[in-house]
């Protein structure tokens, strides 16, 4: 890859991207800039996966490289998504979600997909609300100026409405987070709560908000989504 730091390989319903294992990441961002401006005509607009591939990226540098991707031509990064052997399947998928959704719900500029388990250590970050395909383990974290939605378990620390919006949100299948924080409140897990109450109360989908200057739980019911202004 010494000629090529940036090599793109497409199919039906998403992109992979190849980027050279040497090159610092900021020359490399410059790279994947220069090397989709001009490959924008062929794309011209789409709703794309992208799979990167290459070298180790951090979830960061993930996000911020799908956002170059966007800036640098009309493709519409819906998800990023990890390399195996049904990476096609899954980026049809993904696609396949996005063209499913009304369009008043969610869009590009107002939030994105990533996949996959955010473990100990991991920070994942992000301008607009973000869905989260995935569990977010003790330890992991997560920030949006936007909401956060885990279609999975939630049990790092989240923190939305990080620009101090206390209209932001935070849902979960599975709600068991070490600490949340919407704006600037913040609601640490309780210790005095059992093991056996706290896995019990964790087995229903909630959605955590303020209200009057505090951070509720609730199941999600159709009567709790209609009492928050979301």
């Amino acid at each position: 890859m010494a000629n090529q730091p940036v090599i793109i390989k497409s199919n039906k319903y998403g992109l992979i991207v190849i980027l050279d294992s040497k090159l610092s990441f900021e020359d490399l961002k410059k790279e994947v800039t220069d090397k989709f401006q001009s490959s924008a005509k062929f794309f011209g607009e789409a709703q794309m996966a992208v799979c990167f591939q290459g070298r180790e990226l951090t979830l960061e540098e993930e996000m911020e490289l799908a956002d170059t991707i966007s800036k640098s031509c009309q493709i519409q990064v819906v998800s990023i998504v990890d390399e195996d052997k049904e990476l096609e399947e899954k980026m049809q998928r993904a696609v396949e979600r996005k063209e499913e959704e009304p369009g008043d719900l969610m869009n590009l500029q107002d939030g994105r997909f990533y996949k996959g388990t955010l473990r100990s250590g991991q920070v994942l970050e992000s301008e607009t609300s973000v869905i989260i395909l995935g569990d977010v383990n003790p330890g992991a974290r997560v920030i949006s100026k936007g909401n956060v939605i885990v279609l999975g378990c939630l049990k790092g620390n989240v923190f939305v409405g990080a620009a101090g919006n206390e209209a932001a949100f935070v849902a979960a299948l599975t709600m068991d987070p070490m600490q949340i924080r919407i704006g600037d409140v913040i609601a640490r897990c309780s210790d005095n709560v059992s093991v056996k109450k706290k896995k019990k109360a964790a087995d229903t989908p909630k959605i955590a908000y303020v209200e009057d200057g505090n951070i509720y739980i609730e199941p999600i019911t159709k009567e709790v989504l209609n009492e928050i202004d979301l």
